[in-house]
């Protein structure tokens, strides 16, 4: 449920209230501080690790603060706080912040990635971009080895590209049609449909002539695409976790683990650095054609509908990969 409340204040931003329940309030526009650049957001991406705060646990407070959730923004600067040198009001920039469901955020100056002139039309939210290229990175996939991706959404699909695009052989595992559908559009040699555990098992099997895959990245952020993923890595295989779990504790089956010997990579950074540099990447990717996430942002609402983005975040309809909130766009609605 979303509430626009009108007041005498100048920036529109969202308040989450409580679970399920948004509010758009007229706020302050923030300053930036020392260090600090403010941008002027044209939008921002919605983050499946918004699920959880929008669904309600007990660790999270309410209401939140304005912008709140938003951490996918890009804009244009318009201010610059003292002592910022390297960058100027008028440049286009993505940023990795907390506050981006909103018509203003600040970041600290190492938190701002340039974007370049090319990608002036371009929707850019960095951060997920990033993420994905830092995911590849991390997985350490060399051409030729057999990769499964579990769980084909954004970021899913956007590492079916860069391992495909790298030389690997790519086997996608998804629920929805869509999602099969853009695995292979996006160069997945093959597709299963993520739906009984053992007979996925047995079909990976059977491309593998029994081996089963060099390296499986499970990127749901749930259970059981988490077991299934132990269990479609080869002997000293590597299992990449690029799912957010953020909803409470996994339970893994340690024998099988250790038994297959398994390296296990944790693909979430949290390093500041080397996020901007994931982002920084990403951004040369694009530019180079290794990839394009412009076919995955399929849905855009304006920030009062917020609430609807969120809904449809969760609920992924058939034809829904990556929700992009617009704080001016065209035509009002869903794309």
């Amino acid at each position: 449920m979303t509430t626009v409340i009108n007041t005498s204040e100048s920036m529109r931003a969202a308040i989450v209230e409580s679970p399920g329940n948004v509010r758009i309030a007229n706020v302050p526009v923030p300053e930036p501080a020392a260090g600090q650049v403010r941008v002027r957001l044209e939008g921002c991406g919605v983050c499946a690790s918004n699920l959880p705060p929008w669904a309600g646990r007990e660790w999270f407070q309410y209401p939140m603060e304005p912008g709140r959730l938003g951490h996918e923004g890009w804009g244009r600067i318009d201010a610059i706080g003292e002592g910022v040198e390297r960058y100027r009001p008028g440049e286009r920039v993505a940023i990795l912040s907390n506050h981006s469901y909103a018509e203003y955020d600040v970041a600290n100056q190492d938190a701002v990635v340039p974007i370049p002139a090319q990608l002036d039309d371009v929707p850019l939210p960095g951060e997920p971009l990033g993420c994905a290229v830092n995911i590849f990175r991390r997985s350490g996939v060399n051409p030729r080895e057999t990769v499964a991706v579990v769980g084909v959404g954004f970021l899913g699909a956007l590492l079916v590209r860069l391992f495909s695009g790298h030389g690997a052989r790519v086997i996608a595992i998804a629920r929805r049609q869509t999602a099969i559908d853009t695995a292979r559009s996006m160069g997945a040699a093959e597709t299963i449909p993520m739906d009984d555990h053992w007979r996925i098992i047995e079909q990976v099997k059977a491309l593998t002539d029994g081996r089963l895959c060099d390296v499986v990245v499970e990127a749901t952020g749930h259970q059981w695409p988490l077991d299934l993923s132990a269990e479609l890595t080869r002997v000293r295989g590597r299992m990449v976790v690029a799912g957010y779990h953020q909803d409470g504790p996994r339970s893994v089956n340690m024998q099988l683990w250790n038994w297959r010997g398994l390296d296990v990579i944790n693909a979430h950074e949290r390093e500041l650095k080397v996020n901007t540099d994931g982002v920084r990447l990403a951004i040369d990717s694009i530019l180079s054609g290794a990839m394009d996430p412009t076919p995955l942002y399929t849905h855009r609402y304006p920030l009062e509908r917020l609430a609807d983005a969120l809904d449809a975040t969760r609920d992924r309809p058939e034809g829904f990969m990556k929700a992009l909130i617009m704080m001016n766009p065209v035509g009002g609605g869903e794309a």
